[in-house]
């Protein structure tokens, strides 16, 4: 090769290559359909993706593959620390009050509370070719991306739109101001609308951020538990807090570097600029590493009798339960049932038959009642039974007792952990460093309180942090104390270590005691999702009064589950926001909020004493 090149020389070369691209494009062209419209129908319709080889999802996952699965969560853990770090007082800083600052909080959570529980349903029933999580994973990452860009920008957007801008009037005026005692009645005495539109542009940044990072952690995760066997999802949803655990971390350490001074801050724009824009670049990252990691089993797949490369690579694993020449074969995790012609094999979706992770000792019956044979199977059409859209969305209004169980649990929880990160920095800022984030630019309030504000993102990273190396030891916790001990005194922790911070109000007690944030968050991270696929891998949902499972109670989707327990974020942070402006007030500080976060804490600790935990 290497002498026909110096044969041909540098021209032969560039016609060669040229000849090659040429013949490429000839090829693809003749092949591929280069019509939009066809190509939105093949992925509609279903198409090649069905001779694809999918055995992949039916072994055991390495560490570093479940790593890869779960980097989009490190991408939504930065942007997430962003937000929490910095909206709070960039919206103070523009002129909001702390009383409509929360109502801000409360928009993206009324939207989220009723969608994200459609968007799980939709996921179940999604039929496009590269799989029905990963589309929605890629819909509201865009959504993430809007909102990283809008909020630090926006505040310039309404500059440019015609705000009054009183910075360089500050400038000029700082000598008269600074000799005056009451700076703040000044800065209070700024027209209200001078930064309307900047107002509007950042809560429009905070409310898709907010929304779409937090809804896009449940397609990530029932993304996981698809690809993972039941053996495997324990491991991997601690891999997973891990993950968001150190995307917290590092994105609050960047929130507490001084940007300002360094020459990447300077040409971004400042430090709150250069936060966002490199998160951004981050987030795109990691959301690509996770979308290109596995392939899903498209669920139109699942029902084509032509699937034999899937069958046959899941009748040879033992986890997926081959039964009767490979008549009863379990696929993913519905609980739907696909009835094809040949043979009449009947496809379980419902993968969680498997010993190892059902921690339930009668499995055996189990699997022998997954393997019983329809007598009238042989008649059966090429049909694949999945139940309607309106199936699933009825089953988020009919929840039976242990699943509305968790949600009361996961609410307070969530509750307890929104207090502490949504107003942590703000807390920081005014109760710890006694700053004021009204006060005029320059002036010795200020400087306090955007100390505060950095050294509050230490805090935060340090609960981060904690959060990675508690997810390391969660697992051993679980199989030494049982869920029930781990879940309760998680909670526990949290409430008692946020009790002390608020006593205190030092600078030690802000990173001391935010390791107890972390334990928290590991817990509300892990414990709820593991329990819901506990849940639907034993097929259980219900007891009977002997206080026995009962088997196949009731058809669900796990998407559905997940989004249901994850949608509690949303009321958890919209019932906050109506109420935490006015504790506030009426208390005239923000340690209030770290008050109230303790006291939400030890009420979902005591709602996780009455959760179904069968022998998990």
């Amino acid at each position: 090769m290497d002498k026909l090149h110096n044969y041909q020389g540098i021209e032969g070369r560039f016609h060669q290559c040229r000849d090659n691209i040429k013949e490429f494009y000839e090829d693809f062209h003749a092949k591929k359909s280069v019509n939009l419209v066809d190509i939105v129908k093949k992925q509609l319709n279903g198409n090649t993706s069905a001779n694809k080889d999918f055995s992949h999802v039916f072994r055991t996952k390495t560490r570093t593959e479940l790593v890869r699965v779960s980097a989009a969560v490190m991408g939504i853990e930065f942007s997430y620390a962003a937000e929490t770090a910095f909206v709070s007082p960039t919206l103070l800083k523009i002129g909001v009050e702390h009383q409509h600052m929360t109502l801000v909080w409360a928009l993206s959570p009324l939207v989220g509370f009723f969608l994200c529980p459609i968007l799980g349903s939709l996921s179940d029933r999604c039929k496009l070719n590269i799989g029905r999580r990963r589309p929605f994973i890629l819909l509201l990452s865009i959504g993430v991306i809007f909102g990283l860009l809008l909020v630090p920008n926006g505040e310039a957007l309404g500059y440019w739109l015609g705000d009054d801008n009183f910075q360089s009037q500050d400038m000029l005026d700082m000598s008269e101001i600074n000799s005056l005692k009451n700076i703040t009645s000044i800065y209070n005495s700024r027209p209200q609308s001078s930064h309307s539109w900047g107002i509007f542009f950042t809560v429009l940044g905070t409310v898709l951020l907010d929304f779409d990072a937090d809804a896009c952690q449940s397609p990530a995760r029932a993304y996981l538990l698809d690809v993972c066997l039941p053996e495997d999802q324990a491991r991997g949803l601690s891999t997973f807090t891990i993950m968001a655990g150190l995307g917290g971390f590092f994105g609050y350490s960047m929130g507490g570097v001084n940007w300002d001074e360094t020459e990447i801050g300077r040409r971004l724009g400042g430090h709150v600029k250069a936060v966002f824009s490199i998160i951004t670049i981050i987030f795109i990252a990691c959301v690509t590493f996770t979308l290109t990691s596995f392939a899903e089993i498209p669920l139109w797949v699942l029902a084509n009798k032509d699937t034999k490369n899937c069958a046959g690579k899941i009748a040879l694993s033992k986890s997926y339960g081959a039964c009767d020449d490979d008549k009863t074969i379990n696929c993913t995790d519905d609980n739907k049932q696909v009835t094809t012609e040949d043979d009449n094999p009947n496809i379980s979706l419902a993968y969680g038959l498997v010993d190892d992770t059902s921690f339930t000792e009668d499995s055996e019956i189990i699997q022998e009642n997954a393997c019983t044979q329809n007598g009238d199977s042989e008649n059966a059409q090429n049909t694949m039974e999945v139940e309607s859209l309106s199936h699933y969305l009825l089953s988020i209004v009919y929840m039976p007792l242990s699943l509305k169980l968790i949600c009361v649990t996961n609410l307070f929880c969530w509750m307890a952990h929104v207090c502490y990160s949504l107003y942590f920095t703000d807390f920081v800022g005014e109760a710890v460093f006694k700053g004021d984030p009204k006060a005029t630019l320059g002036s010795l309030p200020l400087k306090r309180y955007e100390e505060g504000v950095r050294f509050g993102c230490w805090g935060m990273a340090m609960y981060s942090l904690s959060c990675s190396f508690y997810s390391l030891a969660i697992e051993y916790l679980i199989r030494r104390f049982r869920a029930k001990t781990v879940y309760v005194g998680g909670l526990l922790v949290y409430c008692i270590g946020m009790a002390l911070m608020a006593l205190t109000r030092a600078k030690l007690s802000v990173i001391v005691f935010s390791w107890t944030a972390g334990i928290m968050y590991s817990t509300l991270f892990t414990m709820p999702y593991l329990l819901v696929a506990h849940y639907h891998n034993a097929s259980t949902f219900e007891l009977d009064k002997n206080g026995a499972p009962k088997l196949g109670s009731g058809l669900r989707g796990l998407g559905t589950d997940v989004a249901i327990i994850s949608s509690m974020v949303f009321l958890a942070q919209f019932l906050l926001s109506l109420c935490m402006g006015t504790i506030i007030k009426i208390s005239g500080t923000t340690t209030a909020v770290i008050g109230t976060a303790s006291f939400l804490s030890f009420c979902g600790a005591l709602s996780a004493t009455r959760i179904m935990y069968l022998d998990l």
